[in-house]
């Protein structure tokens, strides 16, 4: 399920036609940056640019024996280029290529996430705006509490959204490193301009010190920030599988012409897609865990962490690109029934006015604990009796028309005027 949806640039990231073919960048560029120092001949690499190539079934099929995945590739590399190949992986360790790699395959599949992430924010901008005064009510512990709209929910993930976005470029950013250092990261046995050529050719920097290894606090904080942009799109998930609960029903999910909802029961429309992103997220969490388990290793490094990382990172950047993309097309697409939110907010008669009868009292001088009990007491009569509302009760409370007019009790029940600061939100984030 999971490719059908994914953009074909983000999986192809992963394949090991990639993999390889960035593994014999790096060690071409580690030769020109020799040559260029003069330590090995510009024909030699040149030879090498134009024979080295590679065969990933031959590759996988030297591993076999070798049972090491880079000897197998450099094995490989050495059968198309011939004796120019020994100044290849000169001075290197595997974990210059592997985690250099890595970072850049990390790089660029952030770049992707980014993009998704920018798209995302566009339509929840545009959803905000569109429903910036359609009126619902808001909930504290899954109970009506006081009016707001949908447009401030679609802000509120907005917001969130874009705090993702500058998250996902700390941690781009932080795992653009690589590492060209030899096999306890001294530079024993080649020059760190050659570290420097090649991380500026592969659009990194070098890592200031990185031991074997880069060091694997920069692959948590990448993972943790993925897990954290599942798990916003998880809350926008579970709002929405709430709000078109049967007896919610103020939004659902696009229901397309020929979907089926239930193979029993033909009237079905479940929130599918969000039950999805739900369950996906829980997938990013629990490799962000994993990816924190591998930043403690064996003194310089161990392998530990590299059979860990070949499985959590392509499955949480596929994961997170499918979610995305899911998302985006739920906002885009999703239906909103005010009628039902009206509805839904007048339910209880009143009740989520209590507040402002509350402060009116206060502002006429009793005290807060005063007037709490005042209200609180018609208040539960309604709560009780389904055939009155709070402002027939309080026009009938002789307790409360000693402080409060008529006139004063009517105007306390207009939504409207409660969301008067609406547009001041909306100015200081999505118009902004």
């Amino acid at each position: 399920m999971i490719e059908r949806y994914t953009l074909p640039q983000m999986g192809k990231i992963w394949e090991d036609e990639f993999k390889f073919s960035t593994w014999l960048k790096i060690e071409i560029l580690a030769c020109e940056a020799r040559a260029q120092m003069g330590e090995i001949p510009v024909e030699d690499v040149e030879e090498i640019k134009s024979k080295a190539s590679f065969d990933v079934k031959r590759i996988l099929e030297i591993e076999e024996e070798t049972k090491h995945d880079v000897i197998a590739f450099l094995t490989n590399v050495a059968e198309y280029v011939g004796p120019a190949s020994r100044h290849i992986h000169y001075g290197m360790t595997s974990s210059d290529i592997l985690d250099t790699t890595l970072a850049y395959q990390m790089k660029s599949a952030g770049e992707i996430l980014l993009s998704d992430l920018n798209k995302l924010k566009e339509v929840l901008r545009r959803r905000a705006l569109e429903h910036k005064h359609t009126l619902c009510v808001g909930r504290s512990h899954g109970i009506h509490a006081e009016p707001t709209t949908f447009g401030l929910k679609f802000a509120l993930w907005y917001e969130e959204t874009k705090r993702n976005i500058k998250r996902l470029k700390d941690a781009i950013e932080n795992i653009s490193v690589g590492q060209i250092s030899g096999a306890v990261g001294t530079f024993d046995h080649l020059s760190p301009k050659v570290e420097k050529y090649v991380c500026e050719k592969m659009g990194l920097k070098p890592a200031p010190v990185s031991t074997q290894i880069i060091q694997r606090d920069r692959h948590a904080q990448y993972l943790s920030t993925l897990a954290v942009i599942g798990a916003t799109l998880e809350k926008m998930a579970v709002e929405i599988r709430h709000l078109q609960r049967t007896e919610v029903l103020e939004a659902e999910e696009y229901f397309s012409k020929g979907q089926k909802g239930s193979s029993a029961m033909p009237h079905k429309r479940n929130p599918v897609i969000s039950e999805r992103i739900s369950g996906l997220a829980r997938l990013l969490r629990s490799n962000a865990v994993a990816s924190l388990e591998n930043v403690a290793l064996w003194h310089e490094r161990d392998i530990s962490h590299s059979s860990v990382e070949r499985v959590i990172v392509p499955d949480s950047t596929i994961t997170l690109n499918y979610m995305l993309n899911l998302a985006i097309n739920l906002i885009d697409n999703l239906i909103i029934y005010p009628e039902n939110a009206l509805e839904n907010l007048n339910k209880t008669r009143g009740l989520i006015y209590s507040q402002k009868v509350l402060l009116k009292l206060v502002e006429k001088g009793l005290t807060r604990e005063e007037a709490y009990a005042m209200v609180q007491e018609p208040a539960m009569h309604v709560w009780k009796d389904k055939s009155t509302d709070l402002k027939t009760e309080l026009l009938n409370s002789k307790r409360v028309r000693n402080y409060l007019s008529e006139e004063e009790i009517e105007n306390i029940f207009d939504s409207k005027e409660m969301l008067k600061n609406v547009d001041y939100i909306f100015a200081r984030s999505v118009e902004k």
